[in-house]
């Protein structure tokens, strides 16, 4: 029986409204939450993670939230086992396990296992980052747009840590990553590499919201996060005894705040701004993501009882009520 076939899970863009719906749902459903966010992971990055604060995890118990230092790296194989023994753990205590957040390869992941792709090769991995530092983000892409143009199409040019993966694989295998990942299509797919069995089917819901209304949403959490002091919290990363690792230092806005800090942007204003578009852009991959992956169930955010419709969406999926 897989770790995850008693778990519900809930994703959906940045600034869908996750967190504030899992509380809900955790204290209807006599549940605890299991982080799906590669961010939140890292303890010190509070305020631009949109972390839940410490009264919403005094609330509702939160799992795989600042598991690690800001050094290190969380990959997705990591992830995909903590999450089986927190799901273990909380079942096993009979509750509930609402797995929240919208790292999109992380959901994938655990719906679909992991591709059994290449381990890495620190020489080449340098070598590409060596390029990307001396010509530029984009002169990367468009290399990885000529041997790999579907997964050139969704990847950002600054996602620079997923662009070198994805030339890596190419060049060590022969096939594009995108070839690799589309065993991903069948629901269920294991292979060598897969860290830890592929679940059943798990209920799933996508938080959706208007365009527009999603757009306001963000610019809005920009601007009270850096008012709450987003500027000041990164300040303190950069005084830590050891840097952000490569993963904790591509979150959005953090690596803008870092550069305007060390002088390499712009003013303030304009680094808002900067922070306010990409985040936008980060929502708008999510949702492609979202739309590639059949299995999930949208649900308005936005609607008069937004739990109920998504505990209606679960039942739907197959979902049992109440914890097992």
């Amino acid at each position: 029986m897989s770790a995850f076939d008693h778990a519900l899970i809930l994703t959906g863009p940045t600034a869908s409204g996750k967190t504030a719906l899992a509380l809900e749902l955790a204290d209807r459903l006599g549940g605890e939450v299991v982080a799906m966010d590669s961010m939140t992971v890292y303890r010190g990055m509070d305020i631009g993670t949109a972390k839940p604060t410490p009264a919403e995890r005094r609330r509702v118990p939160h799992h795989l939230v600042d598991e690690l230092d800001p050094w290190d790296g969380a990959t997705v194989a990591w992830w995909l086992d903590r999450a089986a023994r927190a799901c273990a753990e909380i079942v096993h205590r009979g509750r509930r396990p609402l797995i929240v957040g919208g790292t999109p390869f992380y959901l994938k992941a655990l719906l679909h296992g992991l591709f059994p792709g290449p381990p890495g090769d620190r020489a080449l991995r340098r070598r590409l980052e060596t390029e990307a530092e001396q010509e530029g983000n984009a002169a990367l892409h468009a290399r990885l747009s000529e041997v790999d143009p579907r997964a050139a199409a969704r990847l950002h040019p600054n996602d620079i840590r997923r662009v070198v993966r994805a030339l890596e694989v190419q060049a060590l295998t022969g096939r594009p990553i995108s070839a690799w990942q589309g065993t991903w299509d069948t629901p269920g797919f294991a292979g060598p590499g897969a860290s830890v069995p592929p679940p059943a089917k798990i209920p799933a819901v996508v938080l959706e919201l208007p365009r527009e209304v999603l757009y306001d949403r963000i610019n809005l959490r920009v601007d009270a996060m850096l008012a709450a002091g987003w500027r000041d919290e990164v300040r303190r990363l950069r005084e830590l005894p050891r840097p952000p690792s490569r993963e904790a230092a591509q979150a959005v806005g953090y690596r803008e705040l870092l550069a305007e800090l060390d002088g390499q942007g712009t003013d303030l204003k304009a680094t808002a701004e900067l922070i306010r578009t990409r985040t936008r852009q980060f929502a708008k991959r999510q949702l492609t993501w979202f739309r590639h992956l059949p299995a999930l169930v949208p649900v308005a955010a936005d609607g008069p009882d937004p739990a109920a419709a998504v505990s209606r969406a679960w039942e739907m999926a197959g979902n049992r009520c109440g914890p097992s």
